[in-house]
């Protein structure tokens, strides 16, 4: 192979350059870095109270709320500032939109304890409904108090109805026909009013787990009870 003066200078040019670029000895690979170290597992979330220690904590509050001792605890601007991330209930009240009955007070709990539904005379419609589920399905909740109260207007109003005492108009009519059937199913009684509002908390207990799959397959504790006005206790029925 003839090879030109000018390619063989070339050649031992670039050759040269190539001897003088080169290290005398090569360096060694860079040592690989340290697995960097796993984080910490996650604390696994607190295990909601029973519905036994639910319903304790319930009673213990309204004792308090009813004896005039209330503690009023944790409404401090920094626990409420706690809050803003999430919320952890450990009971869900299913109660009358009566101003008197306001289930935080009447319990003394703090913000945040209690997950609160609440519709005239406890009538569930597809919304209450949908409101447990969510409290049972999404937060967690191991009981369910239905609170009817003494002296319920919603239920008074069925009553009526019943009776044909009162004509019942607007909205509000379907609101005590829903109510109707708790009032033909309740025997005369002198207390009548109080055993329709007992009979009402009940039979919307009952009813829950009918209505939702969700909420019968959880297998909540549903404690139906009333609120008593003039005394402030609760009582379980």
């Amino acid at each position: 192979m003839n090879l030109s003066r000018r390619t063989l200078l070339a050649f031992g040019t670039a050759t040269a350059a190539g001897v003088l670029a080169a290290p005398a000895h090569a360096s060694p690979p860079p040592a690989a870095s340290p697995p960097a170290a796993s984080p910490p597992a996650a604390s696994p979330p607190a295990a909601s109270p029973s519905s036994r220690d639910a319903w304790s904590r319930l009673v213990a509050g309204n004792a308090r709320f009813a004896a005039g001792r209330p503690v009023h605890p944790r409404q401090d601007p920094t626990y409420r500032r706690g809050l803003v991330g999430g919320q952890e209930p450990f009971a869900c009240v299913l109660g009358c939109a009566d101003s008197r009955v306001p289930p935080e007070l009447l319990f003394d709990q703090d913000l945040g304890d209690l997950f609160a539904v609440r519709a005239v005379g406890e009538v569930l419609d597809d919304a209450v409904v949908g409101s447990v589920e969510y409290a049972v399905e999404h937060l967690g909740v191991r009981a369910v108090v239905v609170l009817g109260h003494s002296g319920c207007g919603a239920v008074r109003a069925a009553i009526e109805l019943v009776h044909g005492t009162s004509e019942v108009t607007g909205s509000v009519s379907t609101v005590a026909r829903a109510i109707e059937a708790t009032v033909r199913a309740t025997p005369p009684r002198p207390d009548f009013l109080a055993a329709c509002v007992r009979n009402q908390a009940s039979g919307v207990a009952e009813e829950l787990p009918r209505r939702s799959s969700m909420i019968h397959e959880a297998r909540v504790e549903i404690i139906p009870a009333v609120y008593d006005l003039d005394s402030g206790l609760v009582r379980r029925h």
